[in-house]
């Protein structure tokens, strides 16, 4: 097939929109270095800002190339429901009553794990929450992983590296741990329906492996660091504030339910989120800040990869289907680095007659990747927009993030492939 001059220039804004990323410590060194246009070098060095960025310049190329109906009709045929359902989502899990609760159990849990200091609570958080993702789906795990590990590890003075291992084995167990049940997933959910993944098929050919990877990725961080985090005393308890009555625990884990249910309905969560808003203002007291800003920009970053994303299914399909289904599985993993990995099943999903071997090691290979970098899971800018502040400069180097996923991404691939 030959590409058309608006795909030519999304393939390229693509490409740019990458190594944007990869270079957004440099646009935060910029600012500091440069403080008279530092609002401007701050804007460009935020991650979750850069697909919002080039998605617009790409759309100005459209209206020039192709005119204003193609523009329009082009943004009118995109599935932004995504975007909107994490934005909820977000601003609901990160909300004092289910911090609070998720961290109680937490909390239990690890008192249960004989290891000292914040060890056994490293590896509940790392454990835990992320195979939680495969009922409340991952990007709540992912806001409640991240807000548990801001307040109770990477905010009490660790290591550069702890804190890059943290978020590595995060992104990838969070990616993985989705995939006990067919519907909380986003690479997962393009293809279940279609190929006919149920419960059952999900929780014995792919769930346990994945739930295996998720438990020897957070107890091998914890042993290799250790020395460190016995030294480190339990975080005793969650946010601070007034108690949370129960009846108001139970709402927001009835808004929570309610905007996972509806999830590919945006009219009701939507409708739900904005009920949820006005309950939060009539019991301030009982609230936290709101992340509205965190889950608006993260909202901002994957409605660009939405329009940008449109544009490459002319060279990426045929890549992928020119592989066999053994060359699949690490063609997935790594083309997931570079691309959205919902976006690969889904190509996938377009292609009639595929094997059996093939579609599990696309979707494995898919899910295998989703924490190599930040857009490589529709999660990910979330755990990034709540952790970041951690890292100096605010910033995540792309090239750490990368270095500290290998590791668990090698187990990943081990479970799904070996057992």
């Amino acid at each position: 097939m030959t590409p058309t001059t608006i795909q030519l220039t999304g393939a390229a804004l693509f490409a740019v929109a990458i190594l944007h990323t990869f270079s957004s410590k440099f646009f935060e060194r910029l600012a500091h270095r440069r403080p008279a246009h530092a609002g401007l070098w701050h804007l460009l060095g935020e991650v979750e800002v850069v697909f919002g960025f080039w998605a617009l310049v790409l759309m100005v190329a459209m209206f020039a190339i192709d005119g204003a109906a193609a523009a329009t009709g082009y943004i009118d045929g995109r599935n932004f429901t995504e975007p909107m359902f994490v934005f909820a989502i977000m601003v609901i899990a990160g909300t004092r009553p289910i911090l609070r609760a998720t961290t109680a159990g937490v909390q239990r849990l690890a008192g249960l794990i004989p290891l000292p200091g914040s060890m056994g609570f490293y590896v509940a958080v790392l454990g835990l929450v992320p195979l939680l993702g495969s009922f409340i789906t991952e990007p709540a795990a992912m806001t409640l992983g991240a807000l548990i590990l801001s307040d109770g590890v990477c905010g009490r003075g660790i290591s550069t590296r702890l804190k890059y291992a943290t978020l590595g084995v995060l992104f990838v167990n969070v990616s993985i741990g989705g995939t006990l049940t067919p519907f909380a997933a986003p690479p997962v959910l393009m293809v279940a329906g279609k190929w006919g993944w149920d419960m059952s098929f999900m929780l014995t050919t792919l769930g346990w492996k994945a739930a295996l990877a998720v438990f020897v990725n957070a107890a091998g961080a914890a042993l290799l660091f250790r020395k460190e985090l016995a030294r480190l005393p339990l975080a005793v308890g969650g946010p601070g504030g007034e108690p949370v009555p129960a009846p108001l625990t139970l709402a927001h884990l009835a808004f929570l339910v309610g905007v996972v249910v509806f999830a590919h309905h945006p009219a009701i969560f939507m409708g739900l989120f904005l009920f949820f808003l006005g309950v939060a203002q009539a019991y301030a007291r009982h609230q936290d800040r709101l992340i509205l800003r965190e889950g608006l920009l993260v909202a901002f970053f994957l409605a660009g990869l939405v329009v940008l994303g449109g544009q490459q299914q002319w060279w990426l399909q045929p890549l992928l289907m020119s592989m066999s289904s053994d060359a699949v599985f690490f063609g997935a993993t790594a083309l997931t680095a570079v691309t959205d990995n919902a976006a690969l099943t889904y190509l996938g999903s377009l292609v009639e007659n595929l094997s059996d071997s093939f579609k599990y090691a696309l979707v494995t290979g898919a899910v295998t990747g989703g924490g190599l970098t930040v857009i490589a899971n529709a999660p990910n800018p979330a755990g990034m927009a709540i952790l970041r502040g951690h890292f100096e400069h605010a910033a995540v180097h792309p090239l750490g993030l990368l270095l500290a996923a290998t590791p668990p991404t090698i187990v990943a691939a081990l479970a799904f492939r070996l057992l």
